[in-house]
């Protein structure tokens, strides 16, 4: 490889998540879920020795925002939504986009059909003065890496 032509990998520390029609600044956690798919093993009575291994059910993990607590019902409300008339009005596409030191976009994964879950409130001691930091878990039912 040429002088200059190193591609050092991207830090974790800058990024920015799009929800459709939901504007939330300040994440100080998004964790992806990982995908998985379940193998299914399959013998063939002409086989008494192999095993085939099949592809069946495609899971995938929830994804958990964090964020210190603002003025902002949003992402409550978003999840007051589905305990009030359930998920199916409330699914939103969600993307979650890395960025690089200067600024710019360089990894991007689309979320699809996702709704709020679980949310869990802040804890709250008079001994402490760190960000007050609520919590909100998301399911959907796929992830792509477009970029």
């Amino acid at each position: 490889m040429a002088v200059g032509q190193r591609k050092d990998p991207y830090r974790n520390f800058r990024f920015r998540v799009e929800i459709d029609g939901i504007t939330q600044a300040g994440f100080s956690e998004c964790t992806i879920g990982d995908t998985t798919t379940d193998p299914i093993e399959y013998r063939e009575g002409t086989d008494p020795t192999t095993v085939r291994k099949l592809s069946g059910l495609t899971k995938y993990s929830n994804i958990t925002l964090k964020w210190g607590i603002t003025d902002s019902m949003d992402l409550y409300n978003w999840r007051k939504q589905v305990i009030d008339t359930g998920a199916d009005g409330a699914r939103k596409n969600i993307s979650i986009i890395l960025v690089d030191e200067v600024g710019s976009d360089k990894a991007r994964w689309n979320i699809i059909q996702a709704w709020p879950t679980k949310y869990d409130a802040p804890d709250f001691t008079a001994k402490g003065n760190d960000v007050a930091i609520e919590t909100l878990e998301i399911v959907h039912e796929g992830i792509q890496r477009v970029s």
